[in-house]
């Protein structure tokens, strides 16, 4: 469960290692340095995390140029703010300008002059803009010149290529679309429509240009064209294939260096959806292999005359964008598609599925109570799942579930009936899906005679917050179901505009007509019953209506325009109803189908009669991008959250002020929506790009009043602290395997600081209830808000050395629970609060029963001690005996005498501790095997310890008494006797070692971060 790939760059180093540079629709750049084993994000410092381009310089790969904002412009697509170049190998980054391009198809860099660089901007998607065409820098990105521009204001460019043996001659692709809420057009109005669209070529490095026509270049096909492929063959320049949008779409190819071409293939996959598809890629070494992607990555041996699938719908995910092919073995073929990243080794035929890129694009969250609880989605284009929170080992893919199909969006458990869930797919095709044996009805309403209902793409569904197994969802009219969908009942009239010119999606298209629900329009796209009174219902439509009920559907009011200076028809994105009073709700509007890029938000305390602009733009209170979804807190009634295409953004003040969520370095991504589980107090997040995040617990948010806020530092609260059991699971999965952040296992610590901490020390540490000091922990300096992680453990024990590592003795136990103290201590100031630790909720066992657990493992632990005290008396004695023997002469028989002595001292060490050397597991126990295997058991499980382990320490006790006994013997008998025969010889006698040696000891505590992918 990955998400799009719009981009793909790589190179073969010297040292033979692959290194890949991934574009995420809307999830930034991953680099990997292992040919795509591991990935880490290299982007997410930026402001934008769409992208639509990346090229590395072909004389210096270390050289990296990204272009923003996703070319594929499907309805759900993001915006960029540009170009951005790395000299580091994507370490750091440089805007460099086309700040107001949106989007950027291709970059090509000239293979003579690593400073002279291409940028092909398509430019704005949902309106007009003269920031569109093909730029030229000559100086590294200082400056940019427009080369190539289109006649309107609705014609960019999306493709380039450059001759590689020959700079000054290249090809540009320029394309003339538009996209609106309720329609699309690649190319003109129609198919017959004029269109801007076309393909030119220069000679002179782009000061001039030609039109490619069928009239001068023989061959080519006629006009009208939408959007346009073109790449040259690395290994022959005169070799050139052209992907042509028209009336008769196809590929054709020119082996003249484009004077003269020929149509060759029209397949399906050749012609299917030409504004989501439109990439050619040719083998470096072959100039007749060329790969074109679509629903089905297509592959032809012989110049296009034909071509077969080798990707698609069965060995990929399918709907491939871009391609990369290694120079050096052209039998190694990489693809990005909607699923992700895929690779094959043998020329497309096999392919292995990339597992480690989280950039999957949720739209809606939602959680259960289950504990742990669990995460229900959907995805673009991957379907709707439902994964874990947590798991042992961390939240793999194995912990998530394939529900349903197609595009998901919402998606809840049947809160009347936990084996159900409710999921849907595109166009309002909502099912209820048995989660055991993933039997899924589909119970989507139908229309009435003669009747068409307006399911949005992304049609929303409600529970109902007072009425367990009501569910509502929306087309034109809302619709209420009280059993599962068995029946439905229509409890609204059409509560859009009904505007007819909005409602001809079987137009929409342009050149190609291409009519999916992603373009229905006048249709519900918000529903909220509110929780304190059910009659009461929002619905937002996605042409401008805001309705209300308060009878439960019998009578409906539009209030829409009571919103003050919100521009007309403006998209509902979202309306909630207030969780603490029925009069107040909020609501989020987006205009960026207008091509208007600002965040709309407002809040009515007086059922819609008026309205508060809590975010405009004019009055942004520092939130960036289109508001998504506004949502009030469960507890505190001026917490709110608000998602945008370009982050979280949070106000603890009711919506006076706005600062971005940037915990754990959260990116700049979309959030879509947001659900928070009332048990846990987490907050979960749909991110269009970057999967799932949770930032777990929000109690401190809660409690960030403006008294607090005052105050130079404090302790804020937070939800109750568990001791969680301690599962097994997981399992060894590779490096090439995203792998999921579970909570801390510790109790977290949360205190505001009003300013950095500068000067004097800052001091972390917990006291138990005597006012002992348990721990220190160190404590974070930043200002705001600092969570610090205790692992409320016992330090480990000392455990002797010997030939194998001890590893249930590497960890203390967990403390018992009860009530701590925390004290801060910042500079000379000294603030306290108190910590309550308790059991795991899910326990079957008694605090009592932890106790005895603690205290057993405690004993275990003293003996481990004394184990260890005994080995430091026998390893002083042996360093005495080694040193006592190097000063007699060789040759004397007293040095047999000490060997002796030594060997019968080893003996006793060697009932302590295994001593058998060369590998980890030789069989060998001793004393201090058997006791961490002891020790392991008590701390596997946290009730009461059986009998027979307490009986068991008494046994490993009598035992270490008796190898005590022995090494006692041997100093009162053996050693005076050495000692007189030392003597006699002139020699200094063995000292007998101390009783006690001294020993370090440490253990402490680890920051932590707040939220968690």
């Amino acid at each position: 469960m990955s998400g799009r790939i719009s981009a793909i760059a790589g190179t073969r180093e010297p040292s033979g290692k692959v290194t890949l540079f991934i574009g995420a629709a809307s999830g930034g750049v991953w680099k990997s340095d292992d040919s795509g084993t591991r990935y880490r994000p290299v982007f997410d410092e930026q402001p934008v995390q769409s992208i639509g381009a990346i090229a590395l310089d072909p004389k210096n790969p270390k050289n990296v140029w990204v272009g923003t904002g996703e070319s594929w412009t499907r309805n759900s697509v993001s915006i960029g703010d540009g170009i951005y170049k790395s000299t580091d190998g994507g370490e750091t980054w440089t805007h460099t300008g086309l700040e107001k391009s949106e989007r950027i198809a291709k970059i090509a860099v000239s293979p003579k002059d690593g400073d002279t660089v291409f940028a092909c901007v398509p430019g704005a998607l949902w309106s007009d803009s003269t920031d569109r065409g093909l730029y030229k820098t000559s100086d590294g990105g200082k400056t940019w010149t427009q080369i190539l521009k289109g006649p309107n204001l609705s014609t960019g460019c999306t493709a380039i290529a450059i001759d590689p043996t020959n700079p000054d001659i290249m090809f540009a692709a320029m394309w003339d679309f538009r996209r609106k809420g309720w329609e699309y057009r690649s190319g003109g109005e129609s198919p017959t429509a004029p269109s801007a669209s076309g393909l030119f070529r220069s000679r002179d490095g782009g000061a001039s240009w030609t039109d490619i026509t069928p009239e001068a270049n023989k061959g080519f096909p006629k006009k009208p064209y939408g959007r346009i492929a073109v790449a040259i063959a690395p290994s022959n320049a005169k070799r050139v294939y052209a992907f042509v949008e028209s009336p008769e779409s196809a590929l054709f190819v020119s082996d003249d260096a484009g004077l003269t071409w020929e149509k060759r293939d029209k397949s399906q996959w050749m012609v299917w959806r030409p504004f989501y598809f439109a990439n050619l890629i040719v083998d470096p070494k072959n100039p007749d292999r060329v790969f074109k992607t679509d629903g089905s990555l297509i592959v032809s041996e012989d110049a296009g005359k034909s071509f077969a699938t080798v990707g698609g719908f069965q060995g990929t995910h399918g709907d491939a964008h871009d391609v990369w092919i290694d120079p050096t073995n052209t039998q190694v073929v990489f693809v990005g598609d909607d699923g992700g990243m895929w690779y094959s080794y043998n020329s497309g035929s096999k392919w292995w599925k990339g597992e480690n890129l989280p950039v999957s694009q949720f739209y809606h969250v939602s959680a259960d109570d289950n504990d742990p609880y669990r995460v229900y989605g959907g995805l673009q284009d991957n379907s709707s799942w439902v994964g874990e929170s947590q798991y042992p080992g961390g939240v793999t893919n194995a912990q998530w579930e394939n529900m349903y199909n197609g595009d998901g969006f919402w998606m809840f458990p049947d809160p009347a009936d936990p084996d159900y869930i409710y999921a849907e797919y595109q166009g309002g095709e909502i099912a209820r899906v048995n989660r055991h044996t993933h039997e899924a009805r589909n119970i989507k309403p139908r229309p009435n005679y003669n009747e068409k209902l307006r399911f949005n793409w992304n049609t929303p569904i409600a529970l109902s917050p007072n009425e367990k197994g009501t569910i509502y969802v929306g087309a034109q009219f809302l619709f209420r179901s009280r059993d599962h969908g068995q029946t439905w009942e229509r409890i609204s009239p059409d509560l859009t505009t009904n505007d007819p010119q909005k409602q001809k999606q079987e137009q929409s298209g342009g050149v190609t007509v291409d009519n999916s629900s992603a373009e229905m329009h006048t249709t519900i796209y918000s529903i909220s019953e509110s929780p304190k009174d059910k009659s009461l219902i929002w619905v937002g439509t996605d042409d401008g209506n805001l309705q209300l009920t308060r009878d439960g559907g019998k009578t409906w009011t539009n209030v829409i325009g009571n919103v003050p200076g919100l521009p007309k028809n403006s998209w509902v994105s979202w309306v909630q109803a207030s969780n603490f009073d029925a009069a107040t709700a909020y609501a989020a509007f987006d205009r960026h189908t207008f091509g208007d890029m600002a965040p709309y938000v407002f809040r009515t305390t007086d059922y819609g009669k008026t309205w508060t602009p809590l975010v405009t733009p004019q009055e942004s209170r520092g939130v960036r991008g289109y508001a998504h979804v506004v949502k009030e807190d469960l507890v505190q009634p001026n917490l709110l959250f608000l998602g945008t295409e370009f982050g979280l953004f949070v106000s603890i003040d009711g919506g006076k002020n706005w600062a971005q969520f940037k915990g754990n370095h959260f990116p700049g991504v979309a959030v879509r929506d947001l659900a928070i589980q009332p048990r846990d107090n987490d907050l979960v997040l749909a991110t269009h790009g970057r999967g799932i995040w949770i930032v777990d617990d929000i109690t401190p948010l809660r409690a960030l009043t403006p008294d607090l806020l005052t105050q130079e530092v404090a302790f804020v609260s937070a939800r109750p602290v568990q001791q969680r059991i301690e599962g097994s699971g997981g399992w060894a999965n590779g490096d090439a395997v995203f792998v999921g952040d579970n909570p801390p296992d510790a109790a977290v610590i949360t205190y505001y600081q009003r300013a950095r901490h500068l000067f004097g020390k800052l001091k972390l540490e917990i006291l138990d209830e005597s006012g002992r000091v348990l721990d220190e922990l160190p404590a974070s300096k930043r200002p705001g808000l600092n969570r610090v992680t205790w692992p409320m453990r016992a330090k480990p024990p000392r455990v002797p050395p010997a030939a194998q590592i001890a590893f249930a003795g590497t960890r203390g136990p967990r403390l018992v629970p009860g009530v701590y103290t925390v004290r801060l201590t910042k500079a000379r100031k000294v603030s306290e609060t108190k910590l309550t630790v308790g059991l795991d909720r899910r326990a079957k066992f008694s605090e009592a029963d932890r106790k005895a657990q603690f205290d057993a493992a405690m004993k275990v632990g003293a003996l481990f001690g004394d184990e260890s005290a005994l080995m430091d008396r026998i390893l002083d004695l042996r360093k005495a005996l080694a040193q006592g023997s190097a000063a007699v002469p060789e040759g004397d028989p007293l040095r047999k005498n000490i060997s002796d002595f030594d060997g019968k001292v080893d003996a006793v060490r060697k009932k302590i501790v295994a001593t058998t050397e060369g590998g980890a597991i030789t069989g060998e126990e001793r004393l201090r095997e058997h006791t961490d295997q002891l020790y392991g058991s008590l701390l596997s499980y946290e009730g009461k310890p059986g009998d027979y382990l307490i009986a068991y320490i008494d046994t490993l006790n009598r035992e270490l008494a008796d190898a005590t006994k022995d090494f006692e013997q041997l100093l009162a008998q053996d050693l005076p006797a050495l000692n007189e025969s030392l003597k006699t010889k002139g020699q200094q006698p063995i000292p007998p070692p101390p009783a006690k040696v001294a020993v370090d000891d440490t253990a402490g505590g680890a920051a932590d971060s707040s939220a968690r992918p």
